[in-house]
């Protein structure tokens, strides 16, 4: 069974004003203001609704689930509030930061401790990280424009570093 199934996870059409919110989260300033802020309101949402509400859900119809982490430096637990494609079977994850020009520290987490906790409304399931090989990667940048165009906008600022694509699966660690 992958990650998908486990978790009952499910991409929606978002209506009218969250395809609308979602533009305006793909601009410079959007993405500036929601990659200082959402983090922290996400944890609180899904803190106080045991995790069944994230922002980017409600306001922006995207299916949200929270990545556990083992930080690669501390050894800490360390949970994001990512944006899931479907993978095949699977979830994966990219790194684009809201189009900032850092590589998020959860890769670096997935790249020192693949072994993740993900997180799905009152769904958990482990699930062992790894980079998508070049093929898995086109198929998997085309499917998550088409669950959030933003993307497209963030890997235009980003010049400087790749893009990476993580892949959350039921299987054994590389």
């Amino acid at each position: 069974m992958g990650t998908i199934q486990a978790l009952d996870y499910k991409v929606t059409k978002p209506n009218a004003a969250q395809v609308a919110m979602q533009h305006i989260a793909a601009t410079r300033a959007g993405a500036w203001f929601f990659a200082r802020t959402l983090d922290h309101v996400d944890r609180a949402l899904l803190r106080l609704t045991g995790g069944q509400v994230t922002l980017p859900g409600v306001v922006a119809g995207l299916p949200v689930l929270t990545v556990t982490t083992t930080g690669a430096r501390t050894g800490r637990r360390r949970p994001a509030p990512l944006l899931g494609v479907p993978a095949g079977d699977d979830i994966a994850v990219l790194g684009t930061s809201f189009g900032q020009p850092r590589t998020p520290a959860w890769y670096h987490n997935m790249r020192a401790h693949p072994e993740v906790e993900l997180t799905y409304r009152d769904k958990t399931v482990k699930a062992i990280a790894r980079e998508a090989a070049e093929e898995e990667r086109r198929v998997i940048w085309d499917r998550a424009r088409t669950i959030y165009p933003g993307y497209q906008a963030y890997a235009g600022r980003i010049k400087n570093r790749q893009i990476h694509i993580m892949i959350l699966g039921t299987g054994e660690p590389p």
